[in-house]
């Protein structure tokens, strides 16, 4: 499965569907609920939105530098990160929020 974000500001936006699920559940999205394939982000949960996906970014950076000393500290070789980082897979779609929100335009998914 695909997530399409769709603004009337921006193109729109397509993620693999565990990526898009993790940026939706950092955000507070429920994907839980009867139609999690649907979904709306209000211009005013944008910056809330925008603050919780940096927190993340933040969080798995300095995870990811800790496990590298870590590694460095007991003589072993610092772990390679094939996949791209959170940052990576986050900042369209904080770009998307960023230009969504003072034009007081949804972002939705699924619809």
């Amino acid at each position: 499965m695909l997530y399409k974000f769709k603004s009337k500001v921006t193109g729109d936006l397509i993620m693999l569907e565990p990526n898009g699920r993790r940026v939706l559940q950092i955000i507070g999205k429920d994907l839980n609920g009867a139609d999690a394939s649907k979904g709306i982000v209000l211009p005013e949960q944008m910056s809330a939105a925008v603050a919780a996906l940096q927190a993340a970014v933040a969080k798995e950076e300095a995870e990811r530098q800790a496990a590298s000393a870590r590694a460095l500290a007991e003589g072993k070789e610092a772990p390679k990160y094939e996949a791209p980082g959170l940052r990576q897979r986050t900042l369209p779609f904080i770009d998307m929020l960023r230009r969504c929100e003072p034009a007081g335009e949804p972002v939705t998914w699924g619809v």
